[in-house]
């Protein structure tokens, strides 16, 4: 790895030190007053969402499938999670062991059925594909309707709480670094070079199957650790919560942040998370004000707001100082020398 991205990753990761410990200043002092406590929730519903949303990125950005479905692996994620963590409650797992094992077994599941819906679905591309993953949604909404241990079609309550903002931000972060990387990867890189010339791609050998299947399964284990967050911070849900509208509203955010950018699913997910919370007056026109965001992000940001890029403190940088830092010089030595 060359020196100047351990420089940028090192940098990325004490920006992120920051934004917590700027997050737990402002909290614990309680600095919004009465507002403090409602503040913090919507950062925690911030947290669990980005995950959601930059799992779906990795579906509509980096392999550039139409996905229209994935509130049902969420919603697999949570019930599986929360059925998990019910089970093992009173056992004698501290509350961090036992909400990190729920997480996990959500997001298994959730993963298993990616796989399970991936095999099939992925040899469609394009509107068939979206339809297949719109029924695939309604058949996992239905189905946790009619069984009894997700509560029929009743709300499933009684969730122990065990989501809060601080374990939140730090599983988020964790979630986002391991997508950021498998985007880098070997395999990230192949499966953008599908999505660009799928025909090239295949003729040149590749896999195109196992690289999709594989992707949309990673996908959908994020979703799943998104909808586990998600279960253990609400304590009760509903089937009717992951519907449609649900799907909808994930992908709006990754259009509106920018396809193919984490750092856009990021702040896409942040900002439209938070807009039902300050538009509660207007809460029915919710849907209309999404709309009326993302129309104009596609006539002013055909991209999204970031595009495809990626915010890096170390880019931000050299963009203030006009220079390159004392990596780049090193490197060029080096290259001269060979």
């Amino acid at each position: 790895m060359e020196k100047r991205f351990k420089v940028s990753y090192f940098l990325n990761f004490l920006g992120v030190l920051a934004v917590f410990f700027l997050f737990v200043l402002l909290f614990e002092n309680n600095a919004f007053g009465r507002s403090t406590q409602y503040i913090k929730g919507i950062s925690t519903t911030a947290c669990y969402t980005i995950i959601m949303v930059a799992s779906l990125n990795l579906v509509v950005g980096c392999m550039g499938e139409f996905s229209l479905g994935h509130a049902g692996f969420v919603s697999v994620g949570a019930y599986a999670s929360a059925i998990v963590s019910n089970g093992l409650t009173g056992k004698g797992l501290p509350d961090i062991a036992l909400f990190l094992v729920a997480l996990l077994a959500g997001g298994i599941a959730a993963g298993l059925t990616g796989v399970l819906v991936g095999i099939p679905a992925l040899r469609l591309r394009g509107d068939y594909l979206a339809i297949v993953t719109i029924a695939f949604a309604e058949i996992i909404r239905v189905l946790f309707c009619n069984l009894s241990i997700t509560g029929g079609g009743k709300t499933m309550s009684g969730i122990i709480k065990l989501s809060n903002f601080y374990w939140s931000f730090w599983i988020m972060v964790v979630c986002i670094t391991v997508m950021y990387m498998y985007v880098r990867s070997r395999f990230g890189r192949t499966v953008k070079a599908i999505r660009e010339d799928y025909i090239a791609a295949s003729a040149s050998g590749i896999n195109v199957t196992y690289y999709k299947v594989l992707t949309f399964t990673v996908a959908a284990f994020f979703a799943g650790i998104g909808g586990g967050v998600y279960a253990h911070y609400m304590t009760a849900m509903i089937p009717t919560n992951f519907n449609f509208m649900y799907s909808a509203e994930l992908l709006s955010e990754v259009i509106i942040g920018g396809i193919g950018s984490i750092t856009g699913s990021i702040i896409g997910a942040s900002f439209l998370s938070s807009l039902p919370e300050m538009m509660r007056q207007f809460s029915q026109y919710r849907m209309l004000a999404y709309s009326v965001v993302l129309v104009l992000v596609m006539i002013f940001k055909p991209g999204g707001i970031f595009g495809a890029w990626e915010f890096s403190l170390i880019r931000v940088y050299e963009r203030l100082t006009g220079r390159k830092g004392g990596w780049e010089k090193s490197r060029k030595k080096t290259e001269g020398g060979v």
